[in-house]
């Protein structure tokens, strides 16, 4: 398992639970932006400097993960794309996207956009939560800790 992270817009403080998660759990963590980025001196977190423009991060998350693998990013889109290559998206307010989930925040984004065009004002999502940092930290403990039993139980069985 990796760990891919849509960084543009990802929260600070939500990398910062990823750091260490990845040093506790020894589970790489790649965070893909269009700009340079400081991460902690590990072998466990690196980043990948796309190139600016529309969607190059998202494309390139898309290009390099494999089924297994864990996507972290508000983007709906990309989550749908992840989860039909076998991937995990999970959002940094610890909402896991299934095919189901997906499906319907495809719905509300286009009727959204729809609204905008219209001149209708909707507003942004609101700020980050102590409670949405808590269900972060908890789903991606939950997944993490899948994660290592499976590779328990494969390692049991060599």
């Amino acid at each position: 398992m990796k760990i891919w992270v849509d960084a543009d817009a990802c929260p600070v403080v939500i990398k910062e639970i990823l750091y260490k998660a990845a040093l506790r759990v020894k589970v790489p963590v790649i965070l893909v932006a269009n700009q340079p980025m400081r991460v902690p001196s590990s072998d466990l977190i690196s980043t990948l400097q796309v190139s600016s423009g529309f969607d190059e991060a998202d494309d390139e998350i898309v290009r390099r993960v494999e089924a297994g693998d864990l996507v972290i990013t508000s983007d709906i889109p990309l989550a749908a794309e992840v989860i039909d290559k076998g991937g995990l998206a999970l959002n940094a307010r610890g909402e896991l996207y299934t095919v189901d989930t997906v499906k319907a925040r495809l719905n509300m984004r286009d009727f959204m956009d729809t609204m905008r065009s219209s001149g209708i004002h909707t507003g942004g999502p609101a700020a980050l939560s102590q409670a949405d940092r808590r269900e972060f930290s908890n789903q991606l403990d939950r997944l993490l800790t899948r994660y290592q039993n499976q590779r328990t139980r494969i390692q049991k069985n060599k």
